[in-house]
């Protein structure tokens, strides 16, 4: 530990498919969290921790903040309430591509000021949009009177991240590190690998597949060559939708587990040996055991 640290958490809030996931990955500088053209991908609160400097930056990578209908969407929106409030510092996420501010946004700006809240502003995807159009957007939540700054940047291509992780991490207060060094998340790994392989049931299936699919780690073995055994099971609801994730002949599973163990290998830096089941769970979003797993409120209002 440095003589002088820092440590903060830094939440990161805003709409379903603002970009969050993705620059808290580009902030980590690995994967901590999962990212797909699906909103609302991300279920609950993920961790990534960084060093930059004397700091240690812990980013709070939280559910998409939208007007909830289910038990399982107000999980999520009171997962990610809970994040900001924890939280040193706030980084709003809006998408430019959308050019006009939606209404999921206005809503997380007009609670910040019923709290009190001041927080910076990011603009993500710059890299979609002209620069009077981005000029626009920025003076538009500039009249809010809650972003203290406003930083431009592209989670994709990392343009302008390491000037505004350097301003976050500039902002932390002092005080000791809460993790080791080495660790960049406080998720276990049985999740994480969990959660690749729902990015890959997403990526894959988002246009056939609900939200009401889920991966469970069911076996996690090592091996004294080095090598693990994870064996997974995708629940979904009905018999239909388990037919559309085993695909013809068994096609659709096969690829969704290579592209699994292919990431999983390349994370975990060795041999990986993926087993995927799928069975039918009806109810499973009601299912106050899975809120538990993931770190929600079944009861969240």
């Amino acid at each position: 530990m440095p003589e002088h640290p820092r440590c903060g958490f830094i939440a990161l809030v805003g709409a379903p498919n603002a970009g969050k996931s993705t620059l808290l990955n580009a902030m980590i500088g690995s994967k901590v969290s999962i990212v797909s053209p699906k909103v609302q991908t991300t279920r609950t609160r993920v961790l990534g921790i960084t060093i930059q400097g004397d700091a240690q930056m812990i980013f709070v990578d939280t559910p998409g903040i939208f007007k909830p209908k289910r038990r399982l969407d107000r999980a999520m929106v009171a997962a990610a309430w809970q994040g900001a409030e924890d939280a040193d510092v706030i980084g709003v996420l809006y998408d430019v591509s959308r050019r006009s501010i939606d209404e999921d946004t206005r809503s997380i700006v007009a609670r910040l000021k019923e709290q009190g809240r001041e927080a910076i502003l990011i603009l993500n995807k710059i890299d979609l949009v002209k620069r009077d159009v981005l000029l626009g957007i920025a003076d538009a939540f500039r009249q809010e009177g809650i972003f203290s700054d406003i930083f431009m940047v592209s989670a994709f291509t990392e343009d302008g991240v390491a000037d505004l992780k350097q301003f976050l991490a500039d902002r932390l207060p002092d005080g000791p590190w809460h993790f080791p060094e080495d660790q960049i998340s406080d998720m276990p790994m049985r999740l994480l690998a969990a959660e690749i392989t729902r990015e890959k049931l997403f990526l894959q299936l988002h246009q056939e597949l609900p939200y009401s699919a889920t991966v469970e780690t069911e076996v996690w073995e090592e091996f004294e060559d080095g090598s693990v055994k994870i064996s997974q099971v995708i629940f979904v609801q009905r018999e239909s939708q388990k037919a559309i994730v085993l695909g013809k002949g068994g096609q659709r599973i096969k690829a969704l587990g290579s592209a699994a163990r292919s990431e999983l290998q390349g994370m975990l830096e060795r041999r990986v040996h993926l087993i995927l089941f799928v069975k039918v769970r009806e109810g499973w979003v009601d299912d106050p055991e899975r809120y538990s797993a993931w770190g929600l409120d079944f009861g969240a209002s």
